[in-house]
């Protein structure tokens, strides 16, 4: 049973949100849709590095982790209310209403396929035993990687392996377990380099193949596992710093982060770039900007806008967003050494 939060979990979200907008920007904002910067992939640019080391490697991270985020808040919820899957399904509905508007704004999101997936597959897998979630979690994936190449379709089966890794305890160990970590990060290297090889091979046709999904697959495990390894050394203090605050407003920074692209491509012109530069730097300004109004709110508030309304939506009831003058202090001493 988890209690609190999960620090390692908070890296890794904060981790995969850094993966995520490098994978949404160039989409977003159309780059180089009217110069010749982006050709066929090639390792000779950035555009075929960020296929091997970004692209299918950070949404898988961040789809396990609704799933685990689900089966928590369902522990929580089962403490504390009569009927927690009521709770779950407004919290569904809720990120649907999200979802729906923010689709507009930033077609191919990931929140609306989260709200429908979370209503058609999380929610009724509660009612099933931890086994039968997890037989179905290997079978989605594997249909998945087998009938469609990956993609969209991954979403079920990683969401209910998050949620049957937390039924199973298994995240409790996570950034805690030094030996299981190292064993994991072993494992999943094992498959990763064979996997990454196999598409670098045929780079041009990264997406478009049957070994992009399964190599990042494996990438995302290795990207986990590593997480975990390190969160159990001295270094962890150093991951906490620069991902936790990320990691902790994950939907309000998701959701903030679109339109501050298209802010940004309508000052730089994206279509028309003939450099990966601006691109790259942008997400560097934004994510800076973003790791520093988190690190300043998490000072004086418990949660994320966003993450604020969603919780007060959920169970109706307005709970405190500020933290207490003794708890604040507590908060910013860390911050400041």
């Amino acid at each position: 049973m988890i209690r609190g939060r999960v620090a390692a979990l908070d890296v890794l979200r904060g981790l995969a949100l850094c993966g995520i907008i490098f994978v949404n920007i160039g989409p977003l904002t159309h780059f180089g849709a009217e110069s010749d910067v982006t050709g066929p992939y090639t390792l000779a640019d950035p555009s075929g590095w960020l296929q091997l080391l970004v692209q299918q490697r950070f949404f898988p991270l961040f789809s396990l982790l609704f799933g685990i985020g689900f089966s928590i808040f369902l522990e929580s919820a089962s403490r504390r209310a009569q009927r927690p899957r009521l709770l779950l399904l407004r919290r569904l509905l809720l990120l649907l209403a999200i979802g729906i508007p923010f689709e507009m704004l930033q077609p191919g999101s990931a929140l609306l396929p989260y709200a429908l997936f979370g209503l058609v597959v999380l929610l009724p897998s509660t009612w099933l035993p931890r086994w039968a979630v997890a037989v179905a979690a290997v079978a989605l994936l594997g249909g998945s990687l087998a009938v469609t190449g990956g993609g969209i379709t991954l979403i079920p089966g990683l969401f209910l392996l998050g949620s049957a890794l937390t039924r199973y305890g298994v995240v409790t160990a996570f950034g805690r377990s030094r030996r299981g970590s190292g064993i994991a990060l072993i494992a999943f290297s094992l498959l990763a380099v064979p996997l990454a090889l196999w598409q670098a091979s045929a780079i041009e046709n990264s997406g478009f193949d049957v070994a992009s999904a399964p190599a990042g697959l494996a990438t995302a495990g290795v990207y986990a596992s590593l997480v975990s390894l390190i969160m159990t050394t001295r270094a962890s203090r150093v991951l906490e710093a620069a991902f936790s605050p990320l990691g902790r407003m994950a939907l309000t920074n998701y959701v903030s982060a679109a339109p501050l692209m298209l802010g940004a491509n309508a000052l730089l012109d994206f279509p028309h770039s003939t450099s990966w530069v601006p691109l790259f730097s942008t997400v560097a300004v934004i994510l800076v900007a973003q790791w520093v109004a988190s690190t300043l709110w998490l000072r004086s508030f418990s949660q994320g806008p966003l993450e604020w309304l969603w919780r007060w939506g959920t169970w109706g009831h307005r709970a405190p967003l500020r933290l207490n003058r003794a708890v604040a202090d507590r908060v910013a001493v860390p911050l400041r050494s």
